[in-house]
């Protein structure tokens, strides 16, 4: 089963307590579907601009990627530049340049639409629900979202979790979604919006994935050295997903073993800049970690 990815393909360039890198390689999407092609087949939509290396451009192509649906507008591609000091679980954004994907608007190839999985990377809102207008019903539709669309675009926001089946976010944005302080009784508030599942992503401490009948706790793969942070919940959704993907099932039980992969997957990614690490990650070293985080969990 393949999966439509739709999000931002962008430029970073980053500073962490192990060194610093220029006009890298980022974007939701991007780590999204490079995870994600380990397991299944993507259908990338996002923009570039005149500016996107044909390197870049060709990594995507030699991965399980489809591109009809990236475009290249005149103009320059988004660009992030940030820092993360001794807490790696927060990043210190310096500049922040839309450039084309100030106007991005997403559209779904015809030959995307077999696709049984929808990947909405960190959107605005309104972009999101278009997308699940597009794609139309009887797809299983996972979003990620962020405090600025919280904060200010609650109202697009809460349609598109009624048209969702698993919302990915990290703890402090669920609870500001909520209001609640309590981590549980936030996955209940949000499961009430609309969402069939919720994965809290906490870090270092791990993840929570409910449902209205069930709840999972996995914690984190124990990474003596995290080089990069940036996209590594890109990545645990690209982990989760791809698995469910390739199972063809989306059963808590099958779900529950798809955050192992994801948390399995990120542990990986984050083990260098950008996404140098993925470009090397096989299924037998994914198995591997799988067989190490299942010892450690038992």
């Amino acid at each position: 089963m393949s999966i439509i990815a739709v999000g931002s393909v962008a430029y970073d360039s980053l500073k962490t307590p192990y060194g610093e890198r220029e006009r890298v390689l980022g974007g939701s999407a991007t780590y999204f579907s490079i995870g994600a092609s380990l397991f299944t087949h993507v259908n990338l939509v996002g923009v570039v601009g005149e500016d996107f290396d044909d390197a870049d451009l060709n990594l995507l192509k030699s991965r399980d990627v489809s591109l009809e649906g990236l475009v290249r507008r005149p103009g320059k591609t988004f660009f992030w530049k940030g820092e993360y000091g001794s807490n790696l679980n927060e990043a210190i954004t310096h500049d922040t340049q839309l450039n084309v994907f100030a106007e991005f608007d997403p559209e779904i190839p015809d030959s995307y639409l077999d696709s049984d999985f929808v990947f909405l990377g960190n959107i605005h809102p309104a972009l999101q629900g278009k997308v699940i207008d597009e794609v139309g019903k009887g797809r299983f539709v996972a979003c990620d979202t962020m405090n600025l669309w919280i904060n200010e675009t609650r109202d697009d926001l809460m349609k598109v979790l009624k048209e969702t089946n698993l919302l990915f976010v990290n703890e402090g944005e669920a609870k500001l979604l909520t209001g609640e302080p309590n981590t549980i009784r936030t996955g209940r508030k949000i499961l009430e919006m609309g969402p069939e599942m919720v994965c809290i992503k906490r870090g270092e401490f791990g993840s929570i994935l409910m449902d209205r009948e069930n709840i999972a706790m996995a914690p984190a793969f124990p990474v003596e050295k995290v080089i990069d942070p940036t996209g590594a919940g890109d990545t645990f959704a690209a982990g989760f997903l791809g698995y469910a993907a390739g199972q063809g099932s989306l059963d808590f039980s099958v779900c529950r073993e798809a955050v192992k992969v994801g948390t399995v997957l990120s542990s990986l990614e984050i083990e260098n800049f950008s996404v140098e690490r993925l470009k090397t990650i096989t299924m037998e070293e994914i198995d591997r970690r799988l067989v190490e985080y299942r010892k450690i969990i038992s």
